[in-house]
């Protein structure tokens, strides 16, 4: 069947769109970075776009040695990876409960998950409730509070429900109790949808700061993206920034960095190993949002 003049204009349009898309999505990315290799004191002139005017790697090399970089960089791998897998070990393992209508107080239980999405303490009952269980300025307020999430678990729920039955039924009278059809059936079928969400969970894991701001005091356990927003935070107060300046120059024994070029290139550090997941997971996009997510 031979394309209509319709179809070449309407093909040229839309990759025309997606052209403008895909640069004005990649344009900040790139200019942050290409400020982040330009030479500090060259890139005070303005004027950087794409490309770094003088190349320098200077900046990078005062981000890693900035005092407790490297700590929060693995503190904030150690939450992301942790998290994502107790997340969707939790969060799947209810839902697939929910897909039991003979459950008692099925329809309870249910309602009650969904109350919650609605209903929230407030930061200070959170705040007073994480002292009461001890999980307060301890690695572990980073994971158990966001391990669960009802939004998903319904989702997850969805996706399990159009399942066929027929697979569970006939492990079941092979003698399969609920937890080797849940692990050997069920996860390896929901494996669209899991590497969908936990890919949206993972980056929510690794851009989280407000919880280190809030329940932590311990500098050891201050994530990459906290120390990030310190850096944010200090650049945008000039009398902060000189101080910050300072500072630096005696912590790394440099002056040919600034505060500018010093937050472009945490920005950098802190975007890039997230992106990185992507190209992994993208096949897996349209499959586990569409099917999860079209019917009950």
């Amino acid at each position: 069947m031979q394309k209509k003049r319709e179809d070449y204009i309407f093909n040229a349009i839309n990759i025309f769109l997606m052209l403008v898309i895909t640069c004005v999505t990649l344009y900040p990315f790139l200019h942050i970075l290409a400020i982040s290799l330009n030479d500090a004191r060259d890139s005070a002139r303005g004027g950087i776009t794409i490309f770094p005017r003088i190349l320098s790697i200077d900046s990078f090399v005062t981000v890693f040695k900035y005092p407790g970089l490297y700590n929060s960089f693995i503190m904030s791998v150690a939450r992301t990876i942790l998290g994502t897998v107790l997340f969707l070990l939790v969060t799947l393992m209810c839902g697939y409960a929910l897909t039991k209508r003979n459950l008692p107080g099925y329809k309870s239980i249910y309602m009650f998950f969904v109350i919650s999405m609605f209903i929230a303490g407030g930061l200070i009952p959170t705040f007073l409730l994480f002292q009461q269980i001890g999980i307060y300025n301890s690695f572990w307020v980073y994971i158990l509070p966001s391990s669960f999430s009802t939004y998903y678990m319904i989702l997850f729920r969805t996706y399990i429900v159009q399942l066929p039955k027929s697979l569970e039924e006939s492990a079941q009278i092979d003698g399969a109790d609920e937890w080797i059809s849940f692990f050997r059936i069920v996860i390896p079928l929901c494996t669209p949808i899991i590497a969908t969400l936990g890919l949206f969970v993972a980056v929510t894991q690794w851009n989280a700061w407000q919880d280190t701001l809030y329940f932590t005091t311990d500098e050891n356990l201050e994530t990459l993206q906290f120390v990030l927003m310190k850096v944010l935070r200090q650049a945008e107060a000039t009398s902060i920034v000189k101080k910050a300046k300072s500072i630096m120059m005696r912590q790394m024994g440099t002056t040919n960095i600034t505060p500018e070029s010093i937050k472009m290139a945490i920005t950098i550090v802190a975007t890039v190993p997230i992106i990185c997941v992507y190209p992994f997971l993208q096949k897996y996009f349209v499959k586990g949002m569409v099917v999860g997510a079209v019917k009950e």
